[in-house]
């Protein structure tokens, strides 16, 4: 089998299911979105060398491939069983949340992104899961998703943004607070 099909060389795509849609249709949005999500945790999964934070970025990359397909098939149409996201993994992210908050320092302020390669990685890929979750909600406003996707989307990026806070803590890094010139 190969790679290309020349299929969308006229800017079209298919979904699961058979619908041809454009290759900017919103579905395709959401579901690439997340695809660069899936891929930028991957940079971010190499540059850390935490043994338990590796493996829930290798559960959270799965979790986005099941997201992925699931934005990527047409609800009308497809007839694939498709892997299926379920509380448990929305209540893992929660418990991995409220496990670094008890060894990070409280926060007072904004702070700014960065101060350590993986530090920035992780707010980078804090970043793409907001916009994956606003291209699921606009998604959603014109044809239903899944209400445990968006939850799930927003759940790691409070994650993303913890984890951000536990790796300057574990490297040593100073977090710099935003102070707003007023």
């Amino acid at each position: 089998m190969k790679i290309y099909t020349k299929t969308g060389d006229k800017g079209e795509t298919s979904l699961i299911g058979g619908t041809r849609v454009p290759k900017n249709h919103i579905r395709i949005e959401a579901y690439g979105t997340v695809d660069e999500l899936n891929s930028y945790i991957g940079l971010l999964r190499d540059s850390i060398n935490d043994k338990h934070v590796i493996e829930i970025l290798v559960e959270v990359q799965d979790r986005l491939f099941t997201i992925g397909s699931i934005l990527a098939a047409d609800p009308l149409k497809s007839k694939m069983k498709l892997p299926e996201l379920i509380a448990e993994d929305i209540t893992k992210l929660e418990n991995e949340i409220d496990a670094i908050d008890l060894v990070v320092p409280p926060m007072k302020s904004f702070v700014l992104p960065g101060g350590h390669t993986s530090v920035s990685h992780c707010h980078i890929a804090r970043c793409i899961c907001r916009r994956a979750e606003r291209c699921t909600i606009h998604l959603n406003e014109l044809f239903p998703v899944e209400e445990i996707v968006i939850q799930y989307l927003n759940r790691l990026s409070d994650y993303l943004f913890m984890l951000s806070r536990k790796l300057s803590a574990d490297l040593g890094v100073t977090e710099i607070p935003w102070r707003p010139r007023i």
